[in-house]
């Protein structure tokens, strides 16, 4: 499948954004220790958010994005215009709300996936949620050979989810549509979000689910199963966890195991999956290389304690994606990976 599709996108040589990226963003407070929300005495202050985190991953690769948005007034949404714009995102179509402030959420140091995990949300009313297809730049949001949204955004409000729908709407020159289901149970009304996520999905030309998300939100179960449901996107990627991930496209159906991963955090990796599937997407890649650069993008958040990671460098990205299959097969990435892999090449490179 190519970029531009059969919807005419506009030529990265016409000097729009690769990628554009619709979504809210909060400023994260992470525990400077393990421990109960109640016990932890100071938190480091971060950012998190599906989309501005695959278009800060993007970004870092060397891609041209884009993040569209809308922050409060304050200076939570201060720090987050500069944070998103320190990894070279363009954040000029991010619209400011002087009666709505930024979303913020608290969690705890541990793995997402434990019963221990906590995480307290702030992001009732917030500036993003106030997102509608009025006071949004439609035209910014349209520009860019890729529109990346996920179902956060829509289970935001009624509005959000409006705006989803027509930016999602067929029309001449759409760009193509990637969609990451992210369902978030909590953040919809009771029995709205698996109606209106697949709507959304069978609505993309390109859409990111997890096998065991497509059994908690319809039932599905097994990858064929979630392919019959949606028929209608070109690419669908089901996310298999540890076990890998399976693309199925015009060239039919490939399944590409995980590297083994010493895992620190959870928080992240289907986000920097979906980052480097499209990133090999952009650059023409077959479909098992785009697997392969999704799976070692997430190794590398899953290998830090934060939702974004250092990144990894495009030529160390396709020297491990060329591994032949017995030794992608016992590749095994843990914490500080990435910097071992650039300080072997400084001392192939010093004399």
């Amino acid at each position: 499948m190519t970029v531009t599709g059969p919807r005419n996108a506009p030529d990265v040589a016409s000097g729009v954004p690769d990628v554009v990226a619709l979504g809210e963003s909060l400023v994260t407070f992470v525990p400077n220790r393990p421990g109960r929300l109640a016990d932890v005495p100071s938190f480091d202050r971060a950012i998190g958010g599906a989309e501005s985190n695959v278009a800060c991953v993007l970004a870092a690769a060397g891609h041209t994005v884009r993040w569209v948005s809308r922050v409060g007034a304050d200076g939570f949404g201060d720090h987050l215009l500069d944070a998103i714009g320190s990894y070279g995102v363009d954040v000029t179509s991010v619209r400011r709300d002087p009666a709505r402030p930024t979303g913020v959420y608290f969690r705890t140091a541990g793995d997402r996936a434990t019963d221990a995990h906590e995480v307290a949300y702030y992001r009732a009313g917030s500036a993003a949620s106030a997102m509608t297809v009025g006071n949004t730049d439609l035209d910014a949001v349209r520009a860019g050979r890729v529109l990346h949204l996920t179902g956060i955004t829509a289970a935001l409000s009624g509005d959000c989810l409006d705006l989803l729908r027509e930016l999602m709407a067929p029309r001449p020159g759409r760009p193509l549509v990637s969609f990451d289901v992210n369902h978030r149970p909590r953040l919809w009304q009771e029995g709205a979000g698996p109606r209106a996520l697949l709507e959304l999905a069978r609505g993309a030309d390109l859409v990111f689910v997890g096998e065991d998300e497509a059994e908690e939100v319809w039932g599905l179960k097994g990858v064929d199963a979630v392919r019959a449901a949606f028929p209608d996107p070109r690419t669908l990627v089901v996310k298999q966890g540890a076990r890998g991930a399976t693309v199925f496209d015009d060239d039919g159906v490939h399944q590409v195991p995980a590297p083994h991963v010493d895992v620190v955090a959870a928080v992240g990796a289907g986000d920097a999956f979906a980052a480097g599937f499209l990133s090999a997407t952009l650059r023409g890649l077959p479909a098992r290389q785009r697997l392969r650069h999704g799976h070692l993008v997430a190794a590398a958040a899953l290998t830090v304690p934060g939702d974004l990671a250092a990144p990894l460098s495009r030529d160390h990205a396709d020297r491990l994606a060329a591994l032949d299959e017995e030794a992608w097969g016992t590749l095994r990435l843990g914490p500080g990976w990435i910097q071992a892999l650039e300080g072997a090449d400084e001392e192939v490179r010093t004399p």
